[in-house]
């Protein structure tokens, strides 16, 4: 289910293209996974491993399952397309998020390991 990646190899990457987190719970279930198989903490998700209600902010799930990463200190990159979407308060918040050092929001997953190496 999971590659590991970056230079340390202790970011995972998941490798199941099928895979998709639908709810909280199933974020839950992804980090005590990782945690257990490849004891890591860093993740990098593929945009479409998230199901699309999560871009919309309205809908609480973005907000709900990013708390959880940052609750339990699992450092996430998240490779996508994000322009497409045309949500200013998206953009804002990735951008936001890009900032700190905990999520971030990237087109590559040679940036997402930058990011989390560097976090």
């Amino acid at each position: 289910m999971f590659k590991k990646v970056g230079s340390k190899r202790d970011i995972v990457i998941i490798n199941l293209e099928e895979f998709q987190i639908q709810t909280t719970q199933d974020a839950l279930d992804l980090m005590a996974t990782m945690r257990y198989e490849a004891g890591c903490e860093k993740l990098i998700l593929k945009e479409h491993h998230l199901v699309d209600r999560f871009f919309d902010l309205k809908s609480g799930l973005a907000g709900d399952i990013l708390q959880k990463f940052v609750n339990y200190q699992i450092k996430l990159a998240v490779i996508g397309n994000f322009e497409r979407y045309s949500s200013k308060a998206l953009h804002d918040f990735i951008y936001e998020c890009n900032k700190g050092k905990h999520l971030f929001f990237v087109s590559s997953e040679t940036s997402a390991v930058q990011m989390l190496e560097n976090a």
